[in-house]
């Protein structure tokens, strides 16, 4: 049964029309000039659609609908985005067979979508009473701010009743959460966590083509083998939606099967997108597959792609008509026509009449979205942003009720931490992870290198030993993987605290945080959360081992991240204190954090002179929590000047406000801000009106730092009457050995330019 191609040239009538008017006329026509045979009786509702199709006629019925649905939000999308009351033209159309996946698939099964998608959330919807896709996505095409998906912050395919979490601009970014939310369902399983979705449920996850090629695909087809190599499940249906071009970038015919169909350890199975009735038999054994045997599976649907890429796709600048007449008749919902025809199941009135009824729906719930109302606020957009309930951190941050089991975990009571002399930084983080761990039977803690090595600086010692593989463990070495797994976890309950082994590490795999975990509760308007507390050793000043992926000073990637808190302790006890609040944090609040540990105060004993043990603090009692937020102030009662800063620059600054006190009598205040991101400016603005004179100390780079929030919280606050200088890093990446320390302040940078103010 073939489509019927409109030809070329186009007739007189159709000239002048833009493509989304003529795939409308084409369906209309195609049905009234339909001319096939039809079944004498209509197939029964449990019987196939069509001779040998594993797809019954009741099902085709509810898909073709879902079809039209999706096909007219599209087109009424189209119309409506000229009048600005829709904001949102990329469209479904040529997509509509995703329908299948999500009539196989469980609503509990979590689906991470590609902006293709109408289809399948038209469908998905069915799976409960009461939700209608219509009026849900018109809310969401209008910005409304009753938009049950994102609350008005995008246009989204989201629901949290159907588990699908927003996605925004999908380029493959998703990917590895995906992968990471199909391992945590195993995962979680096996440590006895109480997962949110049925202990059998696979994770869905579909993108186009081109994105199979981006680099963040690769990195989840990789770690999804990987996994499936160790015998690890791993039910993730990788669904690639191949339309055969990019926006207008083509892809090669036979390129994604060439490449998929044969890789080790991940299954592949294809399906023809276009046709309801071939296609849905190969749907189903993919989706069955995945379910039954717990293994990545790769499904390659075949779909098209008609009316361009979005609104703003002119393609019949850059297409010839006879190559876009090509696509066009490609179009599966002439295909579902001819089979609603060929079955006997719809006549052409019937079709028809659906057709129009279903343009109605879709125009009128665009009009009545376009009633309500839209965000008008700065609050109300981010409301969902970075949400903080102070009492109640504070009460989980400082809750204590594991005192009879730690004894256990450290040793004996003679062996708790807070029992022995003063350690370093590195021992204090070990110790509090030892503790958090076991107050959250949730956490788990991985990344490269962390579980028998115990790290590469050791801070993890001793973790895997003593709560075992399934809670401290390593992984790939792939920072966006780590950060995908951590999100998957999240997703699920779970509380991850994944390891980023240098800072510069983080930065290839920024997106992960950036793009995806820190937006999610934003773009979901509160719904969903992203949990996590990322530990990254970080900044310079290492001596003996170097270069830039190992001295990296620049936090600037993670400052610009809504959403994110950012924390930097540089001693033993505040680091304690601070993680307890983190997770805290991140267990009440769904908060993003982040954890920067300075790699070359880990070890770090003495502050003045060798011996002294002035960089070694006790463990603080379990019970004890840092506020978010708070500063820590050495010589509070000093007015002459006041040093801002944090890390390695603490230490650094304590000497150098000795020798700036014996040069010129100061009396010298130093505030380690302890916390990044958000800044405490109403702490900056205090200190900075208590003292004459200012002083920023800041070791990453002049050009883009943490100084610059400084001196802007200084001078919004009135307090740019004072005496101020910056002490930063050069423009340049830290070199290798000795010359690294050319480009990060000093002691005597210090000096020098608390020297230099009057």
């Amino acid at each position: 049964m073939s489509f019927r191609r409109v030809p070329d040239p186009i007739p007189a009538r159709m000239r002048g029309l833009n493509r989304a008017e003529i795939c409308d006329a084409n369906f209309q026509e195609f049905v009234r000039d339909w001319d096939g045979a039809a079944a004498a009786t209509p197939p029964a509702a449990d019987a196939p659609v069509l001779p040998g199709s594993a797809l019954d006629a009741h099902g085709f019925g509810e898909l073709f609908r879902s079809q039209l649905i999706s096909r007219h939000l599209d087109l009424m999308a189209r119309v409506l985005r000229v009048q600005n009351k829709v904001f949102y033209t990329i469209g479904s159309s040529g997509h509509e067979g995703n329908a299948m996946v999500a009539r196989l698939a469980r609503h509990t099964d979590p689906a991470f979508l590609h902006y293709r998608s109408g289809g399948f959330m038209a469908e998905r919807f069915r799976k409960l009473p009461g939700l209608d896709p219509v009026m849900d996505s018109a809310l969401s095409f209008a910005a409304s701010r009753d938009d049950p998906a994102s609350g008005g912050r995008h246009k989204v395919w989201g629901s949290k009743p159907l588990w699908v979490l927003p996605q925004t601009s999908t380029i493959a970014s998703h990917l590895p959460k995906a992968l990471g939310t199909a391992i945590a369902i195993e995962h979680g399983r096996r440590i006895g966590h109480a997962l949110p979705v049925p202990d059998d449920s696979i994770a869905i996850c579909s993108f186009g083509d081109a994105s199979s090629n981006h680099a963040t695909a690769q990195t989840a087809f990789n770690a999804a083998a990987w996994t499936a190599y160790q015998k690890l499940p791993a039910p993730v249906l990788f669904v690639c939606e191949d339309n055969g071009i990019g926006i207008s970038v083509k892809t090669p015919d036979g390129w994604i099967a060439r490449n998929f169909s044969a890789r080790p350890d991940l299954d592949y199975f294809a399906a023809d997108g276009l046709d309801l009735a071939a296609g849905y038999g190969d749907v189903q054994r993919a989706v069955e597959h995945c379910r039954r045997t717990r293994r990545p599976t790769f499904l390659h649907l075949r779909t098209t792609r008609i009316m361009g890429h979005a609104g703003t796709d002119f393609e019949i600048e850059w297409r010839s008509i006879p190559e876009l007449c090509a696509v066009e008749a490609t179009d599966p919902l002439l295909r579902s026509a001819a089979i609603a025809l060929a079955s006997g199941l719809m006549t052409k009135r019937a079709i028809l009449d659906l057709y129009e009824a279903t343009r109605a729906q879709c125009f009128e719930a665009a009009e009545a979205a376009d009633r309500r109302p839209r965000l008008t606020t700065l609050a109300e957009v981010v409301a969902p942003l970075a949400p903080y309930t102070p009492d109640a951190v504070r009460a989980e941050a400082t809750r204590f009720e594991h005192a009879a089991a730690r004894a256990a975990v450290f040793g004996g009571e003679e062996k708790l931490p807070e029992r022995q002399p003063p350690r370093h930084l590195a021992i204090q983080i070990n110790n509090a992870l030892h503790d958090l761990l076991l107050k959250h039977a949730e956490a788990l803690l991985f990344g490269e290198d962390v579980a028998q090595k115990g790290g590469v600086y050791t801070v993890t010692k001793g973790l895997q030993k003593a709560f075992g593989p399934r809670r401290v463990f390593n992984t790939l070495l792939d920072e966006t993987m780590i950060l995908g797994m951590a999100q998957g976890y999240a997703n699920l309950g779970l509380l991850p605290l994944p390891e980023i082994q240098y800072l510069a590490y983080f930065h290839n795999a920024c997106d992960q945080i950036r793009g995806e975990a820190a937006s999610l509760s934003f773009f979901s308007n509160g719904q969903y959360r992203n949990p996590m507390v990322m530990r990254i050793a970080s900044l310079g000043y290492q001596r003996g081992f170097g270069g830039h992926f190992h001295n990296d000073n620049s936090v600037t990637a993670l400052r610009d991240i809504p959403g994110l808190v950012v924390g930097c302790p540089s001693r033993g006890d505040d680091a304690a204190t601070m993680l307890r609040t983190l997770m805290a944090l991140a267990k009440v609040d769904g908060r993003v954090c982040a954890f920067l540990e300075p790699i070359a105060l880990y070890m770090t004993k003495d502050l003045h002179a060798p011996g002294d043990g002035g960089w070694l603090t006790a463990y603080p009692p379990p019970d004890q929590a840092m506020a978010f937020g708070e500063e820590r102030v050495y010589a509070p009662e000093a007015t002459d000047l006041v040093v801002f800063t944090f890390g390695n620059g603490v230490p650094m600054s304590l000497r150098a406000a000795r020798a700036i006190e014996a040069a010129h009598g100061w009396a010298v205040r130093v505030v380690d801000l302890r916390w990044l991101v958000p800044l405490n400016e109403a702490a900056i603005a205090r200190h900075a009106g208590e003292c004459a004179r200012i002083l920023v100390v800041d070791e990453g780079r002049r050009s883009a730092g943490v100084g610059e929030g400084i001196v802007t919280a200084v001078v919004e606050a009135g307090r740019g009457d004072r005496p101020l200088k910056r002490v930063g890093g050069a423009a340049t990446s830290p070199p290798l050995a000795g010359a690294a320390f050319l480009v990060i302040p000093s002691e005597d940078d210090i000096v020098a330019a608390a020297a230099a103010l009057p």
